[in-house]
Protein backbone atom coordinates (compact mmCIF):
# COMPACT_ATOMS: atom_id res chain seq x y z
CA UNK A 1 0.00 0.00 0.00
CA UNK A 2 1.28 3.56 -0.93
CA UNK A 3 1.23 6.74 0.32
CA UNK A 4 -1.29 7.70 -2.81
CA UNK A 5 -3.64 4.72 -1.85
CA UNK A 6 -3.47 5.09 1.52
CA UNK A 7 -6.44 7.22 3.10
CA UNK A 8 -6.16 9.54 6.25
CA UNK A 9 -9.63 8.02 7.51
CA UNK A 10 -8.15 4.59 6.83
CA UNK A 11 -4.87 5.86 9.05
CA UNK A 12 -6.91 6.61 11.75
CA UNK A 13 -9.24 3.64 11.97
CA UNK A 14 -6.10 1.76 11.99
CA UNK A 15 -4.69 3.83 14.99
CA UNK A 16 -7.77 3.70 17.08
CA UNK A 17 -7.53 -0.52 16.76
CA UNK A 18 -3.64 -0.73 17.80
CA UNK A 19 -4.24 1.98 20.53
CA UNK A 20 -7.33 -0.40 21.63
CA UNK A 21 -4.68 -2.94 21.82
CA UNK A 22 -1.38 -1.43 23.01
CA UNK A 23 -2.27 1.55 24.41
CA UNK A 24 -0.72 5.28 23.97
CA UNK A 25 2.73 3.78 24.54
CA UNK A 26 2.14 0.77 21.81
CA UNK A 27 1.23 3.52 18.73
CA UNK A 28 4.22 4.29 16.42
CA UNK A 29 4.22 5.18 12.98
CA UNK A 30 6.61 2.27 12.17
CA UNK A 31 3.88 -0.05 13.57
CA UNK A 32 1.48 1.32 12.47
CA UNK A 33 2.74 1.48 8.62
CA UNK A 34 3.41 -2.16 9.04
CA UNK A 35 -0.26 -2.90 9.98
CA UNK A 36 -1.62 -0.87 6.91
CA UNK A 37 1.47 -2.68 4.93
CA UNK A 38 3.16 1.00 4.07
CA UNK A 39 5.93 2.98 5.03
CA UNK A 40 6.39 5.37 7.97
CA UNK A 41 7.15 8.03 6.02
CA UNK A 42 3.46 7.45 3.73
CA UNK A 43 2.06 7.61 7.38
CA UNK A 44 3.68 10.91 8.29
CA UNK A 45 2.91 12.06 5.04
CA UNK A 46 -1.07 12.06 6.25
CA UNK A 47 -1.37 12.53 9.39
CA UNK A 48 2.39 15.00 10.44
CA UNK A 49 3.46 13.55 13.77
CA UNK A 50 1.75 11.18 16.10
CA UNK A 51 0.10 13.53 18.54
CA UNK A 52 -1.82 14.43 15.28
CA UNK A 53 -2.27 11.06 14.69
CA UNK A 54 -3.59 10.80 18.70
CA UNK A 55 -5.71 14.19 18.01
CA UNK A 56 -7.57 12.69 15.39
CA UNK A 57 -8.03 9.17 16.97
CA UNK A 58 -9.46 10.66 20.02
CA UNK A 59 -11.61 13.27 18.02
CA UNK A 60 -13.53 10.90 16.04
CA UNK A 61 -14.52 8.30 19.50
CA UNK A 62 -15.55 11.83 20.71
CA UNK A 63 -17.96 12.19 17.92
CA UNK A 64 -19.57 8.87 18.90
CA UNK A 65 -21.32 9.78 22.03
CA UNK A 66 -24.38 9.22 22.04
CA UNK A 67 -26.62 12.33 22.74
CA UNK A 68 -30.56 12.62 23.46
CA UNK A 69 -32.75 16.23 23.38
CA UNK A 70 -33.14 17.31 26.39
CA UNK A 71 -36.35 18.98 25.33
CA UNK A 72 -37.36 15.44 24.10
CA UNK A 73 -36.60 13.62 26.77
CA UNK A 74 -35.42 15.91 29.88
CA UNK A 75 -32.55 16.89 31.21
CA UNK A 76 -32.11 14.24 33.85
CA UNK A 77 -32.53 11.68 30.98
CA UNK A 78 -30.42 12.97 28.52
CA UNK A 79 -27.40 13.25 30.93
CA UNK A 80 -27.96 10.01 32.57
CA UNK A 81 -27.04 8.70 28.35
CA UNK A 82 -24.66 11.16 27.46
CA UNK A 83 -22.92 10.04 30.85
CA UNK A 84 -23.19 5.87 29.77
CA UNK A 85 -22.02 6.65 26.61
CA UNK A 86 -18.84 8.22 27.70
CA UNK A 87 -18.58 6.22 30.15
CA UNK A 88 -18.63 3.49 27.56
CA UNK A 89 -16.20 5.05 25.41
CA UNK A 90 -13.83 5.75 27.56
CA UNK A 91 -13.31 1.93 29.15
CA UNK A 92 -13.82 0.65 25.45
CA UNK A 93 -10.74 2.93 24.29
CA UNK A 94 -9.13 2.50 27.67
CA UNK A 95 -6.18 5.38 25.54
CA UNK A 96 -8.78 7.91 25.26
CA UNK A 97 -8.84 9.19 29.08
CA UNK A 98 -5.10 8.93 29.44
CA UNK A 99 -4.81 11.04 26.50
CA UNK A 100 -6.73 13.68 27.03
CA UNK A 101 -3.88 15.54 29.43
CA UNK A 102 -1.34 14.25 27.63
CA UNK A 103 -2.29 15.52 24.07
CA UNK A 104 -3.54 18.10 22.00
CA UNK A 105 -7.20 16.35 21.88
CA UNK A 106 -9.62 19.30 21.50
CA UNK A 107 -11.67 19.04 18.78
CA UNK A 108 -15.07 18.83 16.73
CA UNK A 109 -15.90 15.53 18.69
CA UNK A 110 -15.55 17.00 22.05
CA UNK A 111 -16.41 20.40 21.55
CA UNK A 112 -19.93 18.71 20.25
CA UNK A 113 -19.78 16.99 23.75
CA UNK A 114 -18.88 19.92 25.91
CA UNK A 115 -21.68 21.89 23.47
CA UNK A 116 -24.44 19.08 24.23
CA UNK A 117 -23.05 19.18 27.78
CA UNK A 118 -24.15 22.74 28.13
CA UNK A 119 -27.51 22.24 26.46
CA UNK A 120 -28.42 19.59 28.70
CA UNK A 121 -27.96 21.71 32.23
CA UNK A 122 -29.20 24.81 30.41
CA UNK A 123 -32.44 23.05 29.99
CA UNK A 124 -32.06 21.69 33.72
CA UNK A 125 -32.02 25.37 34.95
CA UNK A 126 -28.77 26.26 35.47
CA UNK A 127 -27.02 29.82 34.27
CA UNK A 128 -23.50 31.77 34.72
CA UNK A 129 -21.20 29.77 36.26
CA UNK A 130 -23.28 26.99 38.24
CA UNK A 131 -23.89 26.05 34.80
CA UNK A 132 -19.95 26.08 34.38
CA UNK A 133 -19.71 24.05 36.99
CA UNK A 134 -22.64 21.74 36.45
CA UNK A 135 -21.12 20.42 33.38
CA UNK A 136 -17.47 20.12 35.00
CA UNK A 137 -19.36 17.77 37.72
CA UNK A 138 -20.74 15.61 35.26
CA UNK A 139 -17.59 15.44 33.11
CA UNK A 140 -15.41 14.91 35.99
CA UNK A 141 -17.35 11.60 37.48
CA UNK A 142 -17.30 10.10 34.12
CA UNK A 143 -13.41 10.15 33.57
CA UNK A 144 -12.78 9.19 36.86
CA UNK A 145 -14.84 6.62 36.75
CA UNK A 146 -13.88 5.63 33.46
CA UNK A 147 -10.11 5.48 33.87
CA UNK A 148 -10.54 3.41 37.01
CA UNK A 149 -12.56 0.63 35.28
CA UNK A 150 -10.61 0.63 31.95
CA UNK A 151 -7.34 0.38 33.46
CA UNK A 152 -8.85 -2.72 35.97
CA UNK A 153 -9.72 -3.88 32.51
CA UNK A 154 -6.48 -3.41 30.92
CA UNK A 155 -4.71 -5.59 34.16
CA UNK A 156 -7.28 -8.02 33.99
CA UNK A 157 -6.57 -8.56 30.02
CA UNK A 158 -2.48 -8.15 30.80
CA UNK A 159 -2.91 -11.17 33.49
CA UNK A 160 -4.23 -13.76 31.07
CA UNK A 161 -1.69 -12.94 28.86
CA UNK A 162 1.83 -13.28 30.72
CA UNK A 163 2.52 -15.48 33.70
CA UNK A 164 4.83 -12.75 35.16
CA UNK A 165 1.81 -10.18 35.60
CA UNK A 166 -0.49 -12.88 37.37
CA UNK A 167 2.12 -13.26 39.44
CA UNK A 168 3.00 -9.92 40.58
CA UNK A 169 -0.93 -9.12 40.94
CA UNK A 170 -1.49 -12.11 43.09
CA UNK A 171 1.59 -11.15 45.53
CA UNK A 172 0.14 -7.35 45.39
CA UNK A 173 -3.08 -9.35 46.42
CA UNK A 174 -1.71 -11.05 49.03
CA UNK A 175 0.23 -7.47 50.70
CA UNK A 176 -3.27 -6.00 50.27
CA UNK A 177 -4.98 -8.20 52.14
CA UNK A 178 -2.63 -7.97 54.65
CA UNK A 179 -2.60 -4.17 55.00
CA UNK A 180 -6.59 -4.88 55.19
CA UNK A 181 -6.88 -7.07 57.65
CA UNK A 182 -5.03 -3.92 59.87
CA UNK A 183 -8.31 -2.28 59.92
CA UNK A 184 -11.63 -3.19 60.74
CA UNK A 185 -13.84 -1.34 58.70
CA UNK A 186 -11.66 -2.43 55.63
CA UNK A 187 -11.57 -5.90 56.77
CA UNK A 188 -15.31 -6.09 57.26
CA UNK A 189 -16.42 -4.43 54.43
CA UNK A 190 -13.35 -6.71 52.18
CA UNK A 191 -14.85 -10.40 53.71
CA UNK A 192 -18.94 -8.85 53.02
CA UNK A 193 -18.00 -8.60 49.53
CA UNK A 194 -16.02 -11.63 49.28
CA UNK A 195 -19.20 -13.38 49.98
CA UNK A 196 -21.48 -11.42 47.09
CA UNK A 197 -18.93 -13.21 44.80
CA UNK A 198 -20.43 -10.58 41.98
CA UNK A 199 -19.78 -10.22 38.62
CA UNK A 200 -16.91 -7.86 37.91
CA UNK A 201 -18.40 -5.96 34.94
CA UNK A 202 -22.36 -5.84 36.67
CA UNK A 203 -20.18 -4.27 39.96
CA UNK A 204 -19.03 -1.71 38.24
CA UNK A 205 -21.93 -0.68 36.64
CA UNK A 206 -24.00 -0.44 39.57
CA UNK A 207 -21.29 2.01 40.95
CA UNK A 208 -21.71 3.69 37.80
CA UNK A 209 -25.62 4.01 38.40
CA UNK A 210 -25.12 4.67 41.94
CA UNK A 211 -22.75 7.78 41.42
CA UNK A 212 -24.66 8.90 38.67
CA UNK A 213 -27.87 9.06 40.74
CA UNK A 214 -25.92 10.69 43.87
CA UNK A 215 -24.28 13.37 41.05
CA UNK A 216 -27.97 14.13 39.59
CA UNK A 217 -29.77 13.87 42.60
CA UNK A 218 -27.17 17.01 44.17
CA UNK A 219 -27.43 18.56 41.22
CA UNK A 220 -31.57 18.87 41.51
CA UNK A 221 -31.11 19.72 45.27
CA UNK A 222 -29.26 22.40 44.40
CA UNK A 223 -31.45 24.05 41.49
CA UNK A 224 -34.45 24.04 43.92
CA UNK A 225 -32.63 25.27 46.63
CA UNK A 226 -31.54 28.14 44.21
CA UNK A 227 -35.19 28.67 43.35
CA UNK A 228 -35.93 28.88 46.61
CA UNK A 229 -34.40 31.55 47.19
CA UNK A 230 -35.54 33.21 44.35
CA UNK A 231 -39.33 33.21 45.19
Amino acid sequence: MTRQTLSRAQIVSAAIELLDEEGLDGLSMRRLGQRLGSAATSVYWHVQSKENLIALASDQIWGEISVLDPDEVGWREAAVELARSMYGLGVTHHWLIPAIPSCLTYGIGMARYQDHSYAIFEAAGFTGVDLDWAVNTLFTFVIGAAYQDSAQAVLLRSQKDSEEVQRRLQEAMVNADQIVAQFPRLRARAAEQAQLDADPRAARTEALEFGLGVVLDGMSVRLHRGLAQLS
